[in-house]
């Protein structure tokens, strides 16, 4: 199962991500536990790419592409922006960082996603979630 979507730039728009994961995941029957990575995940790096990527910009849009084959999730979020460097993120963790407000998405999503990687301009990430349906 695939789907594509293409939104503005709008927060208000994270619903439409929100109801296509419902959809697919409530087709192929992911476990709950999954469900609320998966969900969280794909929120933040659409929120991401609306707010940092494309700074609001409602002209520019956010690509989402959702998944499912052999029992895996993958989820890739791309966006019209300059990218950014994912390694020059500060540790969330550090005591340093740890009153910081941002800073904290890239780390979560990988925290709850198997994998997650940026394409080289740091525009699109790629998120996969293995094993979901029982």
């Amino acid at each position: 199962m695939y789907k594509r979507l293409k939104i503005e730039s709008r927060i208000a728009n994270l619903r439409i991500i929100e109801n296509a994961i419902d959809e697919i995941t409530g087709a192929v029957g992911v476990k709950q536990d999954d469900y609320g990575k998966i969900m969280v995940a794909a929120l933040e790096a659409v929120n991401n790419a609306i707010t940092h990527g494309n700074k609001s910009d409602p002209q520019k849009l956010v690509d989402v592409e959702i998944d499912f084959k052999d029992n895996d999730i993958t989820i890739t979020v791309t966006d019209e922006g300059n990218g950014f460097s994912p390694d020059k993120i500060p540790d969330p963790t550090l005591p340093e960082n740890i009153e910081e407000l941002s800073g904290r998405g890239v780390f979560l999503m990988s925290k709850l996603a198997d994998s997650i990687k940026f394409n080289e301009k740091g525009n699109s990430v790629t998120m996969s979630f293995k094993e979901v349906v029982n």
